[in-house]
């Protein structure tokens, strides 16, 4: 019996990794000779390395960047190795993440996504000729123009004074100049929310918050957004404040597609077939994926939904374990199967820190009804 083993990670417990591994000793308990192919995967957000780096053609580069308030931090991204046309995997977290800053730190006014143009730069440097970002985890709430202006660009006000990008110099931008930012291979984006940049569903409105923008500076850090998305919509003559993504990572995924000419994909799309998910697939008798909270909201493109649409394309079954799980009854049609590590009597915190246990438990028991 061949299992194929493809969660994502349990956010704040497990990396995906860990998760494929724990899953696999459990099934081992009860099939000790089984064929078992571990496969973590991501949705676009933070983790994106950490699927990579089992695909076993990357290797880890290490590059000194500005973290979102301009300190120097070490980033790591991956590199495709004996490939023709080398892609390059960068997790923009890595650079502008929430983090890397502390609570009382937080501050979208003056945070800036200049470190992810830095990454872009060295992974340019390095022989990329495509590349993948993955978005998700910012600090950060400046439409990307700190990723453009470490690319070349700059903004300048109406006398024509170069001002800095951050979003609290926003109103004084009058015009770009992009005349300067340098040549770029095709960009892949990697995104797992579908947030315009405006609006009571973009990026200030529903991320700012948690970033640390203050209920009295949402309206400002909005009109502010807005006004730089204008001048770009006039600058371009293209407009993408409204795609789908464009609000991902403060509005990352709009300065991505503005400035870089990025195609934005489904997160777990994008990752999957990079990763040749549907090859393993194919190849499997059952799959088990697994997240830290299966809900409503992973059927908007979450990994384990991503990994049920494969399987059921070609017939597998396919189950899902989970830290925790609700909205069940949306969920059931998607599974042959689902299970949670958080059951009556474990509490929350016991369950986030024995997660490694208790998801290896639940595997354990998932094999012993399957061999029963």
């Amino acid at each position: 019996m061949h299992f194929l083993i493809a969660p994502d990670k349990l956010k704040g417990s497990l990396s995906a990794r860990e998760a494929a591994e724990a899953i696999e000793r459990g099934i081992r308990r009860v099939f000790p000779q089984a064929d078992c192919t571990l496969l973590p995967l991501a949705d676009g957000g933070e983790g994106l390395l950490d699927a990579f780096m089992g695909a076993g053609a990357f290797t880890p580069k290490e590059t000194i960047v500005q973290d979102a308030l301009g300190r120097d931090v070490h980033a790591t991204w991956l590199l495709e190795q004996n490939s023709d046309n080398p892609t390059a995997v960068i997790e923009s977290s890595q650079a502008n993440g929430l983090w890397r800053i502390k609570e009382n730190e937080r501050n979208p006014l003056i945070s800036s996504t200049y470190g992810v143009g830095q990454m872009i730069r060295a992974a340019i440097a390095g022989g990329a000729e495509e590349i993948l970002i993955g978005l998700g985890g910012s600090a950060t709430n400046d439409a990307g123009l700190g990723l453009a202006a470490a690319l070349g660009c700059t903004f300048a006000d109406a006398s024509g004074n170069r001002v800095d990008p951050i979003p609290q110099h926003f109103p004084l931008i009058s015009g770009f100049d992009t005349s300067a930012l340098i040549p770029l291979p095709p960009i892949r984006v990697a995104c797992d929310v579908k947030n315009p940049l405006l609006g009571p569903r973009g990026a200030t409105r529903i991320y700012g918050p948690q970033k640390g923008v203050s209920p009295e500076k949402i309206d400002s850090l909005e009109t502010a957004m807005r006004h730089v998305a204008t001048i770009a919509a006039r600058h371009f003559d293209t407009d993408f404040s409204d795609h789908p993504g464009a609000g991902a990572a403060g509005g990352l995924g709009y300065g991505l597609m503005t400035f870089c000419s990025a195609r934005l994909e489904s997160g777990f799309d994008c990752i999957a077939s990079v990763l040749a998910a549907e090859t393993h697939i194919i190849h499997s008798d059952i799959v088990i994926t697994a997240e830290g909270s299966l809900d409503s909201q992973t059927l908007e493109g979450k990994t384990p939904i991503g990994v049920s649409k494969l399987a059921r394309k070609h017939g597998r079954p396919v189950y899902a374990l989970a830290g925790q799980v609700s909205d069940l009854e949306m969920l059931q049609t998607h599974f042959d199967g689902i299970d949670s590590i958080l059951r009556d009597g474990i509490s929350l915190d016991h369950a986030t820190t024995h997660a490694l246990e208790l998801l290896e438990e639940r595997a354990a028991e998932l094999a012993g009804r399957f061999k029963a």
